[in-house]
């Protein structure tokens, strides 16, 4: 049998995945393998460069117990963004890498925008200054440790590294490197002002290229790590967010995806590099077009925050208890009897970008049961996501004219309608489970031949849609909800501003 297949690699923050797609998208194979991850101190988070090689070989070792090597035609990489390495001269590891969950850097945030202007990064980069993009860890790392910082030899993501390893090319993909935050998203190439900003050259990171272009060959030592066969071709990926969208077959102006994960991440695709501080922009993995990006840092992750901590049921042990509490969600109206939630529980990002923002309940009473809760929860997010929305469409003069849904929580029915319904647009359900993968393996089978441009690979290989929510009569009701959610933000920040300043105080 030849090489029939093409390589989808997700290199994630918990773990590996590494699946074997067919030309019209099927899944042949999988091997997983966990990634160490450390919390060196409260809202420090860390990784082993080390750790992302030894995850990847592993996961490739254990795909390859089940297909012949000769099968893989190609290879491309997604990986964890805003994530930031630190290699030496001789590129070994510095220090260990500074996860995109840490929150180390918020005095940082405020220096380099400062000095570059919030403004100007924004209109650079297409990100407002928060502490997400990796360019303020490494502006940590430069203050905090600079006998570390004085022997850099380079600034990594996981993808420019993970293709190091592989072929010995310190080249990555633009898509990757664009979320650290030293990339003009216009130009595609690391922008001077940001690099003098951090005391660096463009040679202290690697090269960036368009997704889906040839960046080298499986080499001799890593294949004997790996399983891989030497001289397999390894194609520019990009980060996960953009690769899901891709898998979602999200190409064209007016779709948008929606992964509903642990994160509740959606992107709208456009042609031109807008920005906003409603949004960030990020570059799309067709190579021509952008992203607009909602993010809200706690999606699934609040469901399972609220089942655990605030119900006491253990899903491992009852998991059925997901089904009942959504049967006790629908059984209440829209707006859940007056109750309005503020996703916040790990600070805001877009629009208001406040890492010292907080989760909210307002107007509980006593008639409210878990149900309420549950039910104001998924209205919560849906909501944010509905003001995201309308603030891209305002930005940007298009309209969004249907969401598809990825992710765990997106195989909720109830949460998919209340979507549908505080959107006012079609919530479609992707029927690929791995839709970060498939966007890797397209950029793959389009580098391999098998399809004759990434479009085809899309339309081949994307996956199918399983069902598809329309809004219903409950859209009127979040219509009149979305303005009073509106103004709950503004009411209570000056209230989380006080909490933030006395939860330090206390905590000195």
């Amino acid at each position: 049998m030849g090489a029939d297949l093409v390589l989808g690699i997700d290199s994630s923050t918990t773990a590996t995945k590494a699946i074997a797609w067919t030309a019209d998208g099927r899944p042949m194979a999988e091997g997983r393998a966990p990634v160490p991850m450390a919390e060196v101190r409260p809202g420090w988070f860390e990784q082993g460069v080390e750790d992302w090689w030894r995850s990847l070989a592993r996961a490739l070792r254990a795909l390859f117990a089940q297909i012949e090597p000769s099968r893989i035609a190609a290879l491309a990489i997604t990986n964890q963004r805003e994530t930031i390495g630190f290699l030496d001269r001789g590129g070994e590891e510095l220090r260990p890498a500074i996860l995109w969950l840490d929150e180390r850097c918020r005095e940082d945030v405020e220096l380099l925008a400062a000095r570059v202007g919030a403004g100007r990064f924004r209109e650079i980069t297409g990100k407002t200054p928060d502490i997400t993009p990796a360019i303020f860890a490494a502006h940590w790392v430069r203050r905090h440790e600079p006998e570390r910082w004085a022997k850099l030899g380079a600034l990594v993501d996981v993808h420019g590294y993970l293709v190091w390893r592989l072929t010995g090319e310190r080249r990555t993909s633009w898509a990757s490197a664009d979320p650290h935050g030293f990339l003009d998203i216009a130009t595609k190439r690391y922008h001077p002002e940001l690099l003098a900003a951090l005391g660096i050259d463009a040679a202290q990171l690697f090269t960036p290229e368009r997704p889906g272009a040839l960046l080298g060959r499986v080499g001799a030592e890593a294949a004997r790590e790996t399983g891989l066969l030497a001289g397999t071709p390894v194609f520019a990926g990009g980060g996960d967010g953009q690769a899901a969208g891709l898998g979602a077959g999200v190409l064209a102006p007016g779709r948008a995806y929606l992964n509903l994960g642990t994160a509740a991440v959606s992107g709208v695709y456009g042609r031109a590099p807008r920005t906003d501080r409603a949004f960030r922009t990020l570059t799309a993995l067709d190579g021509e077009g952008y992203i607009y990006e909602l993010c809200l840092r706690t999606g699934a992750f609040l469901t399972d925050w609220m089942v655990q901590r605030v119900f006491g049921l253990d899903p491992a042990g009852d998991p059925d208890c997901y089904r009942r509490l959504e049967a006790e969600a629908a059984a209440i109206p829209p707006g859940a009897d007056g109750l309005l939630l503020l996703p916040y529980w790990s600070g805001v990002m877009a629009p208001h970008w406040n890492p010292d923002a907080c989760g909210a309940i307002v107007g509980l009473r006593v008639e409210h049961r878990r149900g309420h809760l549950y039910r104001a929860l998924m209205e919560g997010i849906a909501l944010d996501l509905a003001a995201g929305y309308r603030d891209i469409e305002e930005a940007i003069g298009e309209t969004v004219e249907e969401l598809t849904l990825l992710g765990g929580g997106a195989r909720s029915g109830l949460w998919r309608q209340i979507i549908a319904d505080a959107s006012g647009r079609p919530a479609a359900l992707s029927a690929t489970i791995e839709a970060t993968c498939l966007g890797a393996a397209m950029l793959a089978a389009h580098g391999a031949g098998f399809h004759a441009t990434l479009a085809e690979a899309a339309g081949s290989m994307a996956g199918r849609v399983e069902e598809r929510q329309l809004p219903g009569a409950a859209a009127e009701v979040y219509a009149a909800l979305l303005e009073s959610y509106r103004a709950l933000y503004p009411a209570l920040e000056g209230m989380f501003l006080r909490l933030a300043a006395l939860r330090r105080e206390v905590g000195r």
